[in-house]
């Protein structure tokens, strides 16, 4: 059966977001999260123009091949200007959980109102065998309440940003998790953890 995970860069603080974030303003001032796509010289196998070092593209090649769809809130939606109508993944169908209509969605993105449970149902539809990757700390938590979620991802880049919307959402009580590896590359140490039952 296929897995749900999230894979998300976050700051040391905690932060997915920096101040301001916003459609037109992308990540406000926490576009720093993500200077690890471009600033190496080993090219994505899975996504064109990115130029990682060669363990970050190890480590995002292999969960970019996982993906068969995406889950993301609505507030990673409006911050990535709706992606331009496509998608954060290049074949990977896109389905925004929100309780508000969105008008501008296109053939390759499904407006799902009915919670997370079934955002993710259609998402494993879609996917077949392969995975359902999950964006946004919103999505990500309400997941985690509904024991929706199977491992969690943190690309933790060494910046301390001070402010922003925080990755984790309030959650009811603790969520175990096991590291699975830690590799540590330029500009990033990138977390995989299983999530306890």
């Amino acid at each position: 059966m296929s897995k749900v995970f999230s894979a998300h860069a976050v700051s040391v603080d905690g932060y997915i977001t920096g101040r301001d974030p916003g459609a037109g303003r992308g990540l406000g001032d926490g576009a720093t999260l993500f200077d690890w796509y471009g600033d190496g010289d080993t090219p994505s196998q899975a996504f064109e123009g990115f130029r990682l070092s060669e363990p970050s593209a190890r480590v995002f090649d292999t969960l970019a091949g996982r993906v068969g769809a995406v889950v993301a809130g609505r507030n990673t939606y409006e911050d990535s200007d709706h992606w331009g109508g496509d998608g954060p993944h290049p074949t990977a169908p896109l389905f925004v959980l929100s309780h508000r209509p969105a008008p501008e969605m296109t053939e390759r993105q499904t407006l799902v109102t009915t919670g997370i449970a079934e955002a993710v149902a259609a998402a494993r539809a879609a996917a077949g065998e392969r995975d359902v990757c999950l964006m946004g700390g919103g999505v990500v938590t309400e997941a985690l309440k509904a024991g929706l979620i199977d491992e969690v991802v943190l690309h933790q880049v060494p910046v301390l940003l001070g402010g922003g919307r925080p990755f984790f959402q309030s959650l009811p009580g603790h969520v175990r998790l096991r590291l699975v590896e830690a590799v540590p590359a330029p500009g990033v140490t990138h977390l995989h953890y299983e999530v306890e039952r």
